[in-house]
């Protein structure tokens, strides 16, 4: 009765067979446990991307030493860095532009103010320093193509066999 069944989906007329995937029955039973790893190597690393975290300016961008002097002004841009858009508990979308209950709504939100609550906001950003971001200006001027055709030769030989 097996081989005239029209279909095999499984919950049509449903039996307790085994079968090995084109309609005939297996003679090894299935193993029990977890499968074992197709890789015997072990999983492979991550390539570690280091990252640095620096406060910097609302304002420019500039990345601020950590010693910096927050009642100061930044010193690319001159921008004010005790403000509520240098602060970690900025958010425009609430209420008074903070997550924390300030009694009174401080308008400008770019200029110095005397607030309490104010925490410096730290980035983490991946580490420019690092070698394995890549070649550099330094770098890359340090050792200019000689002739024209110096760049051209380096690329063909990317693809040769």
């Amino acid at each position: 009765m097996d081989s005239d069944r029209k279909y095999r989906q499984h919950g049509y007329q449903d039996s307790p067979r085994e079968s090995n995937g084109n309609g005939q029955k297996s003679d090894k039973p299935r193993q029990s446990g977890p499968r074992p790893s197709l890789d015997i190597t072990g999983p492979r690393l991550p390539r570690m991307v280091q990252t640095v975290a620096a406060s910097r300016c609302f304002s420019c961008s500039v990345a601020l030493p950590a010693d910096a002097d927050f009642k100061a002004n930044c010193p690319k841009c001159g921008a004010a860095l005790h403000c509520c858009k240098q602060c970690v508990y900025f958010e425009p979308s609430t209420r008074f532009q903070c997550l924390k209950a300030i009694p009174v709504r401080i308008a400008m939100k770019d200029q110095a103010n005397e607030c309490e609550l104010f925490k410096p906001r730290v980035t983490v950003a991946r580490d420019s320093a690092s070698p394995a971001a890549g070649p550099t200006a330094a770098s890359i001027a340090a050792n200019p193509p000689r002739r024209p055709d110096d760049a051209r030769a380096a690329f063909d030989s990317l693809f040769k066999k």
